[in-house]
């Protein structure tokens, strides 16, 4: 698996990298997903996040994170592949800014906040989502385990 990193804001801890890569490896072993992957993850500001989600959702303000999967998982579907022959599952673009504030409101570490984004995303990446209250709940259970795995619980 490749995760490729780029921090396009100050203040991000580079210890945080690792937990990014340690969340995306824990996501795809939870799923069962065994293909050799490359996903991408930045870490950008608010004045960038809502500039992304204006032009990709139509929604003209920041969020915390945004997810770009590049597989459907129709069957049949042929997937893109790196010059490694890893599949390309997806971007994951997080706003700094809204995780410190999210962990600050919440009452946890930016490590917690972090990780729990990062997780949040690798389901999108890997086919869920949350439209639906009981896709949702199934959506919630599956990061709080990924996290619990990692033993980065709920502080």
């Amino acid at each position: 698996m490749t995760v490729l990193i780029d921090i396009r804001t100050e203040g991000f801890p580079k210890a945080l990298e690792q937990v990014m890569e340690t969340i995306a490896a824990d996501s795809l072993q939870y799923e069962g997903f065994s293909e050799n992957c490359e996903i991408s993850i930045s870490i950008v500001d608010n004045e960038e996040m809502q500039a992304i989600n204006k032009q990709f959702r139509a929604i003209d303000r920041p969020t915390d994170v945004l997810s770009f999967p590049l597989l459907t998982f129709a069957e049949g579907e042929i997937p893109d592949k790196n010059e490694k022959g890893e599949i390309l599952l997806g971007d994951i673009i997080i706003s700094l800014e809204r995780a410190k504030e999210q962990a600050e409101e919440y009452g946890h570490s930016l490590k917690r906040e972090i990780a729990f984004l990062t997780a949040h995303s690798m389901l999108h990446l890997l086919g869920y989502d949350h439209m639906e209250e009981t896709e949702e709940k199934e959506m919630f259970r599956r990061q709080k385990e990924i996290l619990e795995k990692a033993r980065i619980p709920r502080e």
